[in-house]
Protein backbone atom coordinates (compact mmCIF):
# COMPACT_ATOMS: atom_id res chain seq x y z
CA UNK A 1 0.00 0.00 0.00
CA UNK A 2 1.71 3.34 -0.59
CA UNK A 3 2.64 5.36 1.88
CA UNK A 4 0.37 8.86 2.04
CA UNK A 5 1.80 9.88 5.33
CA UNK A 6 2.78 13.72 5.09
CA UNK A 7 6.70 12.79 5.47
CA UNK A 8 6.66 10.52 2.35
CA UNK A 9 4.39 13.45 0.07
CA UNK A 10 7.01 16.25 0.95
CA UNK A 11 9.66 14.10 -0.27
CA UNK A 12 7.59 14.25 -3.78
CA UNK A 13 8.02 17.11 -6.28
CA UNK A 14 5.39 19.69 -6.38
CA UNK A 15 4.68 18.54 -9.91
CA UNK A 16 4.26 14.95 -8.91
CA UNK A 17 1.74 16.26 -6.47
CA UNK A 18 0.11 18.44 -8.30
CA UNK A 19 -0.21 16.58 -11.87
CA UNK A 20 -3.35 14.38 -10.80
CA UNK A 21 -5.36 17.02 -9.74
CA UNK A 22 -4.71 19.17 -12.85
CA UNK A 23 -5.20 16.29 -14.97
CA UNK A 24 -8.73 15.84 -13.03
CA UNK A 25 -9.43 19.23 -13.20
CA UNK A 26 -8.84 19.76 -17.23
CA UNK A 27 -11.13 16.72 -18.05
CA UNK A 28 -13.91 18.10 -15.55
CA UNK A 29 -13.43 21.65 -16.85
CA UNK A 30 -13.34 21.11 -20.39
CA UNK A 31 -16.68 18.57 -19.78
CA UNK A 32 -18.42 21.18 -17.90
CA UNK A 33 -17.25 24.22 -20.80
CA UNK A 34 -19.03 21.75 -23.57
CA UNK A 35 -22.06 21.07 -21.59
CA UNK A 36 -22.87 24.20 -21.34
CA UNK A 37 -22.45 25.27 -25.43
CA UNK A 38 -24.22 21.71 -25.68
CA UNK A 39 -27.39 21.61 -23.50
CA UNK A 40 -28.59 25.20 -25.55
CA UNK A 41 -28.00 23.88 -28.94
CA UNK A 42 -29.43 20.46 -28.41
CA UNK A 43 -32.44 22.00 -26.10
CA UNK A 44 -33.49 23.94 -29.20
CA UNK A 45 -32.81 21.03 -31.21
CA UNK A 46 -35.43 19.03 -29.07
CA UNK A 47 -38.02 22.00 -29.48
CA UNK A 48 -37.59 23.86 -25.93
CA UNK A 49 -38.77 27.64 -26.11
CA UNK A 50 -36.11 30.01 -25.67
CA UNK A 51 -37.53 30.31 -22.38
CA UNK A 52 -37.45 26.79 -20.96
CA UNK A 53 -33.68 27.22 -22.36
CA UNK A 54 -32.98 30.24 -20.17
CA UNK A 55 -34.75 28.79 -17.10
CA UNK A 56 -32.50 25.31 -17.51
CA UNK A 57 -29.01 28.07 -17.43
CA UNK A 58 -30.81 29.54 -14.15
CA UNK A 59 -31.23 26.06 -12.43
CA UNK A 60 -27.69 25.44 -13.10
CA UNK A 61 -26.83 28.47 -11.54
CA UNK A 62 -28.94 28.16 -8.95
CA UNK A 63 -27.07 24.61 -8.27
CA UNK A 64 -23.74 26.67 -8.42
CA UNK A 65 -24.64 28.99 -5.94
CA UNK A 66 -25.73 26.34 -3.51
CA UNK A 67 -22.59 24.11 -4.03
CA UNK A 68 -20.26 26.82 -2.95
CA UNK A 69 -22.55 27.04 0.61
CA UNK A 70 -22.79 23.29 0.88
CA UNK A 71 -19.10 21.99 -0.63
CA UNK A 72 -16.94 23.24 2.30
CA UNK A 73 -19.47 21.05 4.95
CA UNK A 74 -19.25 18.34 3.10
CA UNK A 75 -15.53 18.49 3.19
CA UNK A 76 -15.17 18.59 6.65
CA UNK A 77 -17.50 15.95 6.88
CA UNK A 78 -15.94 13.03 4.55
CA UNK A 79 -12.91 14.96 3.03
CA UNK A 80 -11.89 15.55 -0.16
CA UNK A 81 -11.41 12.21 -1.99
CA UNK A 82 -15.12 11.09 -1.48
CA UNK A 83 -16.81 14.73 -2.36
CA UNK A 84 -15.06 14.91 -5.37
CA UNK A 85 -15.71 11.08 -6.15
CA UNK A 86 -19.26 11.30 -5.30
CA UNK A 87 -20.25 14.50 -7.49
CA UNK A 88 -17.65 13.85 -10.59
CA UNK A 89 -20.09 10.51 -10.60
CA UNK A 90 -23.05 12.85 -10.59
CA UNK A 91 -22.10 14.79 -13.21
CA UNK A 92 -21.75 11.94 -15.59
CA UNK A 93 -24.64 10.25 -14.08
CA UNK A 94 -26.82 13.52 -15.11
CA UNK A 95 -25.75 13.95 -18.35
CA UNK A 96 -26.91 10.30 -18.96
CA UNK A 97 -29.96 11.02 -17.13
CA UNK A 98 -30.46 13.43 -20.24
CA UNK A 99 -30.30 10.86 -22.62
CA UNK A 100 -33.50 8.97 -20.87
CA UNK A 101 -35.81 11.67 -20.50
CA UNK A 102 -37.70 13.93 -22.85
CA UNK A 103 -36.90 17.46 -23.24
CA UNK A 104 -38.82 19.69 -20.89
CA UNK A 105 -39.10 20.29 -16.82
CA UNK A 106 -36.71 17.24 -15.71
CA UNK A 107 -34.21 18.64 -17.54
CA UNK A 108 -34.35 21.48 -15.09
CA UNK A 109 -33.80 18.93 -11.99
CA UNK A 110 -30.98 17.52 -14.00
CA UNK A 111 -29.17 20.99 -14.93
CA UNK A 112 -29.42 21.60 -10.76
CA UNK A 113 -27.70 18.80 -10.02
CA UNK A 114 -25.27 19.66 -12.68
CA UNK A 115 -24.40 23.35 -10.80
CA UNK A 116 -24.00 21.28 -7.79
CA UNK A 117 -21.46 18.82 -8.65
CA UNK A 118 -19.81 20.73 -11.13
CA UNK A 119 -19.27 23.35 -8.49
CA UNK A 120 -18.31 21.29 -5.72
CA UNK A 121 -15.60 18.96 -7.90
CA UNK A 122 -14.22 22.72 -8.82
CA UNK A 123 -13.78 23.91 -5.54
CA UNK A 124 -12.10 20.27 -4.19
CA UNK A 125 -9.58 20.76 -6.68
CA UNK A 126 -8.83 24.39 -6.08
CA UNK A 127 -8.72 23.79 -2.43
CA UNK A 128 -6.53 20.71 -2.55
CA UNK A 129 -4.54 23.09 -4.79
CA UNK A 130 -4.04 25.45 -2.56
CA UNK A 131 -3.20 23.30 0.19
CA UNK A 132 -0.29 21.47 -1.52
CA UNK A 133 1.41 24.66 -2.91
CA UNK A 134 3.63 26.60 -0.99
CA UNK A 135 3.30 30.14 -0.57
CA UNK A 136 6.48 30.37 -2.95
CA UNK A 137 4.92 28.11 -5.39
CA UNK A 138 1.48 29.35 -5.51
CA UNK A 139 2.04 31.69 -8.54
CA UNK A 140 3.70 28.92 -10.72
CA UNK A 141 0.66 26.18 -9.65
CA UNK A 142 -1.87 29.02 -10.30
CA UNK A 143 -0.56 29.90 -13.83
CA UNK A 144 -0.80 26.38 -14.91
CA UNK A 145 -4.18 25.85 -13.51
CA UNK A 146 -5.20 29.07 -15.70
CA UNK A 147 -3.60 27.66 -18.72
CA UNK A 148 -5.45 24.22 -18.05
CA UNK A 149 -8.90 25.76 -17.60
CA UNK A 150 -8.38 27.92 -20.41
CA UNK A 151 -7.34 25.22 -22.83
CA UNK A 152 -9.54 22.74 -21.93
CA UNK A 153 -12.53 24.77 -21.77
CA UNK A 154 -11.88 26.31 -25.11
CA UNK A 155 -10.50 23.27 -27.17
CA UNK A 156 -13.39 21.48 -25.87
CA UNK A 157 -15.74 23.54 -27.98
CA UNK A 158 -14.47 21.96 -30.86
CA UNK A 159 -16.10 18.46 -30.12
CA UNK A 160 -19.43 19.89 -31.02
CA UNK A 161 -19.00 20.23 -34.64
CA UNK A 162 -17.68 17.11 -34.14
CA UNK A 163 -20.10 14.95 -32.76
CA UNK A 164 -22.99 17.42 -33.60
CA UNK A 165 -25.86 18.27 -30.61
CA UNK A 166 -28.92 16.06 -31.60
CA UNK A 167 -27.65 12.61 -31.61
CA UNK A 168 -26.75 10.35 -27.99
CA UNK A 169 -22.76 10.62 -28.86
CA UNK A 170 -22.00 13.75 -27.56
CA UNK A 171 -23.71 13.41 -24.59
CA UNK A 172 -22.06 10.06 -24.14
CA UNK A 173 -18.95 11.76 -24.41
CA UNK A 174 -19.61 14.06 -22.36
CA UNK A 175 -19.97 11.68 -19.08
CA UNK A 176 -17.11 9.77 -20.15
CA UNK A 177 -15.36 12.94 -19.53
CA UNK A 178 -16.52 13.73 -16.67
CA UNK A 179 -15.87 9.87 -15.38
CA UNK A 180 -12.17 9.78 -16.53
CA UNK A 181 -11.93 13.09 -14.49
CA UNK A 182 -12.36 10.68 -11.45
CA UNK A 183 -9.19 8.25 -12.47
CA UNK A 184 -6.03 10.80 -11.35
CA UNK A 185 -7.28 11.68 -8.25
CA UNK A 186 -8.40 8.41 -7.31
CA UNK A 187 -5.17 6.93 -8.46
CA UNK A 188 -2.75 9.49 -7.22
CA UNK A 189 -0.70 9.03 -3.97
CA UNK A 190 -2.21 12.16 -1.85
CA UNK A 191 -3.80 11.76 0.81
CA UNK A 192 -6.66 14.26 1.86
CA UNK A 193 -5.55 17.69 2.73
CA UNK A 194 -6.48 19.36 5.94
CA UNK A 195 -10.04 20.78 6.30
CA UNK A 196 -10.02 24.39 7.57
CA UNK A 197 -13.26 25.40 9.47
CA UNK A 198 -15.32 27.68 7.90
CA UNK A 199 -15.91 31.01 8.92
CA UNK A 200 -19.78 32.39 8.89
CA UNK A 201 -20.31 34.95 6.13
CA UNK A 202 -21.78 38.59 6.77
CA UNK A 203 -23.06 39.93 3.54
CA UNK A 204 -23.47 43.21 5.15
CA UNK A 205 -19.66 43.55 6.01
CA UNK A 206 -18.91 42.73 2.36
CA UNK A 207 -21.43 45.29 0.80
CA UNK A 208 -19.35 47.75 3.48
CA UNK A 209 -16.25 46.90 2.02
CA UNK A 210 -17.11 47.76 -1.42
CA UNK A 211 -20.84 48.21 -2.87
CA UNK A 212 -18.98 48.75 -6.52
CA UNK A 213 -17.39 44.78 -6.38
CA UNK A 214 -20.83 43.65 -5.07
CA UNK A 215 -23.07 45.41 -7.89
CA UNK A 216 -20.60 44.56 -10.52
CA UNK A 217 -20.28 40.92 -9.92
CA UNK A 218 -24.32 41.26 -10.14
CA UNK A 219 -24.12 42.68 -13.27
CA UNK A 220 -21.28 40.25 -14.75
CA UNK A 221 -23.47 37.26 -13.37
CA UNK A 222 -26.71 38.76 -14.98
CA UNK A 223 -24.78 39.43 -18.38
CA UNK A 224 -21.83 36.94 -18.50
CA UNK A 225 -23.50 33.84 -16.88
CA UNK A 226 -26.70 34.77 -19.89
CA UNK A 227 -24.02 34.43 -22.35
CA UNK A 228 -22.75 31.23 -21.39
CA UNK A 229 -26.47 29.77 -21.47
CA UNK A 230 -28.46 31.83 -24.20
CA UNK A 231 -25.06 33.29 -26.30
CA UNK A 232 -25.52 29.88 -28.73
CA UNK A 233 -29.54 30.94 -28.82
CA UNK A 234 -28.23 34.14 -30.55
CA UNK A 235 -25.57 32.54 -32.66
CA UNK A 236 -28.26 29.90 -34.30
CA UNK A 237 -30.56 32.56 -34.24
CA UNK A 238 -28.74 34.70 -36.76
CA UNK A 239 -27.63 31.76 -38.96
CA UNK A 240 -24.52 30.42 -37.45
CA UNK A 241 -24.75 27.18 -37.83
CA UNK A 242 -22.81 24.31 -35.48
CA UNK A 243 -19.00 25.10 -36.07
CA UNK A 244 -19.57 28.43 -36.19
CA UNK A 245 -20.65 28.38 -32.72
CA UNK A 246 -18.04 26.78 -30.90
CA UNK A 247 -16.08 29.11 -32.33
CA UNK A 248 -18.03 32.18 -31.17
CA UNK A 249 -18.03 30.94 -27.72
CA UNK A 250 -13.78 30.26 -27.93
CA UNK A 251 -13.17 33.66 -29.49
CA UNK A 252 -15.10 35.09 -25.95
CA UNK A 253 -13.36 32.97 -23.68
CA UNK A 254 -9.86 33.43 -25.47
CA UNK A 255 -10.21 37.35 -25.63
CA UNK A 256 -11.13 37.28 -21.91
CA UNK A 257 -7.81 35.86 -21.34
CA UNK A 258 -5.66 37.98 -23.53
CA UNK A 259 -7.46 41.30 -22.13
CA UNK A 260 -7.07 40.40 -18.26
CA UNK A 261 -3.43 41.61 -18.21
CA UNK A 262 -3.13 44.80 -19.95
CA UNK A 263 -6.65 45.69 -18.10
CA UNK A 264 -5.06 44.19 -14.37
CA UNK A 265 -1.81 46.58 -15.10
CA UNK A 266 -3.90 49.69 -15.70
CA UNK A 267 -5.55 49.32 -12.80
CA UNK A 268 -2.72 48.37 -10.53
CA UNK A 269 -2.08 52.03 -11.67
CA UNK A 270 -4.44 54.02 -11.58
CA UNK A 271 -8.10 54.50 -9.53
CA UNK A 272 -9.32 50.81 -9.98
CA UNK A 273 -12.91 52.06 -10.64
CA UNK A 274 -11.59 53.83 -14.12
CA UNK A 275 -10.28 51.11 -15.47
CA UNK A 276 -13.41 49.04 -14.62
CA UNK A 277 -15.52 51.73 -15.72
CA UNK A 278 -13.82 51.84 -18.96
CA UNK A 279 -13.86 47.73 -19.74
CA UNK A 280 -17.46 48.14 -18.96
CA UNK A 281 -17.93 50.80 -21.17
CA UNK A 282 -16.08 48.66 -23.68
CA UNK A 283 -18.10 45.36 -23.18
CA UNK A 284 -21.68 47.71 -23.47
CA UNK A 285 -20.38 49.10 -26.83
CA UNK A 286 -19.21 45.77 -28.06
CA UNK A 287 -22.94 44.03 -27.58
CA UNK A 288 -24.49 47.59 -29.57
CA UNK A 289 -21.43 46.56 -32.03
CA UNK A 290 -23.03 42.68 -32.22
CA UNK A 291 -26.52 43.75 -32.26
CA UNK A 292 -26.19 46.00 -34.80
CA UNK A 293 -25.15 43.74 -37.52
CA UNK A 294 -25.86 41.07 -39.52
CA UNK A 295 -22.91 40.37 -40.83
CA UNK A 296 -20.36 37.89 -39.98
CA UNK A 297 -16.97 38.91 -39.45
CA UNK A 298 -18.70 42.00 -37.47
CA UNK A 299 -20.16 39.68 -35.09
CA UNK A 300 -17.17 37.61 -34.75
CA UNK A 301 -15.29 41.05 -34.15
CA UNK A 302 -18.24 42.47 -31.86
CA UNK A 303 -17.75 39.63 -29.72
CA UNK A 304 -13.98 39.05 -29.05
CA UNK A 305 -14.24 42.50 -27.82
CA UNK A 306 -16.74 41.73 -25.54
CA UNK A 307 -15.38 38.67 -24.31
CA UNK A 308 -11.55 41.24 -23.92
CA UNK A 309 -13.55 43.45 -22.04
CA UNK A 310 -16.58 41.90 -19.95
CA UNK A 311 -14.59 38.44 -18.61
CA UNK A 312 -12.21 40.72 -17.07
CA UNK A 313 -14.73 42.89 -15.14
CA UNK A 314 -15.27 40.39 -12.04
CA UNK A 315 -11.10 40.10 -11.63
CA UNK A 316 -10.80 43.91 -11.66
CA UNK A 317 -14.11 44.32 -9.20
CA UNK A 318 -12.63 41.41 -6.68
CA UNK A 319 -9.34 43.37 -6.77
CA UNK A 320 -10.93 46.83 -6.11
CA UNK A 321 -13.06 44.88 -2.72
CA UNK A 322 -9.76 43.42 -1.66
CA UNK A 323 -8.15 47.28 -1.60
CA UNK A 324 -10.85 48.11 1.04
CA UNK A 325 -10.97 44.71 2.53
CA UNK A 326 -7.97 43.72 5.77
CA UNK A 327 -5.92 40.44 5.28
CA UNK A 328 -8.41 38.08 7.18
CA UNK A 329 -11.27 39.14 5.11
CA UNK A 330 -10.03 38.16 1.72
CA UNK A 331 -11.58 34.51 1.75
CA UNK A 332 -14.87 35.33 3.37
CA UNK A 333 -15.04 38.10 0.59
CA UNK A 334 -13.91 35.72 -2.46
CA UNK A 335 -16.93 33.83 -1.19
CA UNK A 336 -19.75 36.80 -1.13
CA UNK A 337 -18.61 38.43 -4.21
CA UNK A 338 -18.98 34.42 -5.83
CA UNK A 339 -22.47 34.49 -4.13
CA UNK A 340 -23.27 37.84 -5.94
CA UNK A 341 -22.40 36.27 -9.18
CA UNK A 342 -24.00 33.58 -8.82
CA UNK A 343 -27.22 35.52 -7.66
CA UNK A 344 -27.03 37.11 -10.54
CA UNK A 345 -26.38 34.25 -13.23
CA UNK A 346 -29.47 32.82 -11.50
CA UNK A 347 -31.83 35.25 -12.68
CA UNK A 348 -29.99 36.22 -15.75
CA UNK A 349 -30.20 33.34 -18.48
CA UNK A 350 -33.97 33.22 -17.82
CA UNK A 351 -34.38 36.84 -18.13
CA UNK A 352 -32.51 37.18 -21.48
CA UNK A 353 -34.05 34.06 -23.14
CA UNK A 354 -37.92 36.40 -22.19
CA UNK A 355 -35.51 38.99 -24.06
CA UNK A 356 -35.31 37.11 -26.75
CA UNK A 357 -38.48 35.13 -26.95
CA UNK A 358 -40.15 38.77 -27.29
CA UNK A 359 -38.04 40.97 -29.34
CA UNK A 360 -35.64 38.08 -31.36
CA UNK A 361 -31.78 37.55 -30.98
CA UNK A 362 -30.44 40.32 -31.43
CA UNK A 363 -32.50 42.04 -28.50
CA UNK A 364 -29.93 40.04 -26.25
CA UNK A 365 -27.01 42.62 -26.99
CA UNK A 366 -29.11 45.37 -26.43
CA UNK A 367 -30.14 43.55 -23.08
CA UNK A 368 -26.27 43.36 -22.01
CA UNK A 369 -25.92 46.76 -22.99
CA UNK A 370 -28.13 48.01 -20.91
CA UNK A 371 -26.88 46.16 -18.23
CA UNK A 372 -23.23 47.24 -18.48
CA UNK A 373 -23.98 51.21 -18.96
CA UNK A 374 -26.08 51.08 -15.89
CA UNK A 375 -23.06 49.42 -13.91
CA UNK A 376 -21.03 52.51 -15.33
CA UNK A 377 -23.31 54.99 -13.58
CA UNK A 378 -23.38 53.45 -10.29
CA UNK A 379 -19.55 53.84 -10.61
CA UNK A 380 -19.81 56.94 -11.03
CA UNK A 381 -22.04 57.57 -8.44
CA UNK A 382 -19.15 55.48 -6.42
CA UNK A 383 -16.28 57.70 -7.22
CA UNK A 384 -18.05 60.64 -6.34
CA UNK A 385 -19.00 59.50 -3.16
CA UNK A 386 -15.74 58.27 -2.17
CA UNK A 387 -11.97 58.70 -2.33
CA UNK A 388 -9.63 56.04 -4.45
CA UNK A 389 -7.50 54.21 -2.46
CA UNK A 390 -3.84 55.37 -1.79
CA UNK A 391 -1.44 53.47 -3.80
CA UNK A 392 0.71 51.48 -1.29
CA UNK A 393 -3.07 50.38 0.32
CA UNK A 394 -3.42 49.03 -3.25
CA UNK A 395 -2.99 45.21 -3.65
CA UNK A 396 -2.16 43.73 -6.74
CA UNK A 397 -4.43 42.28 -9.73
CA UNK A 398 -5.37 38.70 -9.54
CA UNK A 399 -6.76 37.40 -13.21
CA UNK A 400 -9.06 34.79 -12.84
CA UNK A 401 -11.37 32.88 -15.54
CA UNK A 402 -13.36 31.20 -13.37
CA UNK A 403 -15.35 32.97 -10.43
CA UNK A 404 -14.90 30.68 -7.36
CA UNK A 405 -13.64 31.26 -3.27
CA UNK A 406 -11.30 28.23 -3.68
CA UNK A 407 -9.43 29.31 -6.55
CA UNK A 408 -8.70 33.20 -5.34
CA UNK A 409 -7.66 31.85 -1.99
CA UNK A 410 -5.21 30.35 -4.28
CA UNK A 411 -4.17 33.38 -5.95
CA UNK A 412 -4.86 35.57 -3.05
CA UNK A 413 -2.30 33.76 -0.99
CA UNK A 414 0.30 33.63 -3.80
CA UNK A 415 0.31 37.40 -4.27
CA UNK A 416 -0.01 38.52 -0.78
CA UNK A 417 3.37 37.20 -0.45
CA UNK A 418 4.33 38.77 -3.25
CA UNK A 419 3.10 42.37 -1.53
CA UNK A 420 4.41 41.31 1.91
CA UNK A 421 4.83 44.61 3.51
CA UNK A 422 3.75 46.88 0.97
CA UNK A 423 0.42 47.65 2.67
CA UNK A 424 0.47 49.87 5.35
CA UNK A 425 -2.23 50.06 8.62
CA UNK A 426 -4.66 51.97 8.27
CA UNK A 427 -8.18 53.03 8.53
CA UNK A 428 -10.21 52.34 5.24
CA UNK A 429 -11.19 55.26 3.78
Amino acid sequence: MPDQSPDAALTRSLPARVTPLVLSAALLLGANGLSMTVIAVRGREEGLSDAMIGLLGSAYYLGLLLGVLVTPFLIMRVGHIRVFAALASVSAVVMMVLLLIPAGPLWLVARFASGIAFCGTAMVVESWLNALASNAERGRVLSVYRIVDLAAVTGAQFLLPLYGAGGYEILVLIALLFSAGLVPVALAREGNPPVHVKRKLDLAEIWRISPVAVVGCLTIGLTNGAFRSIGPLYAQGVGLGVDAVAFFISLWIVAGAIFQYPLGWASDRVDRRLVLMLATIGAGLSCLLVAGTTDRMIIFTGIFLFGGFALPLYSLSAAHANDHAEPGQYVELAAGLTLSFALGAVIGPFAASLVIDMFGPRAFFIYTSVLHFALVGFIALRIAARASVPEARRQPFVWLLRYSPMIYRLARNGAGQANAGKREKEPRK
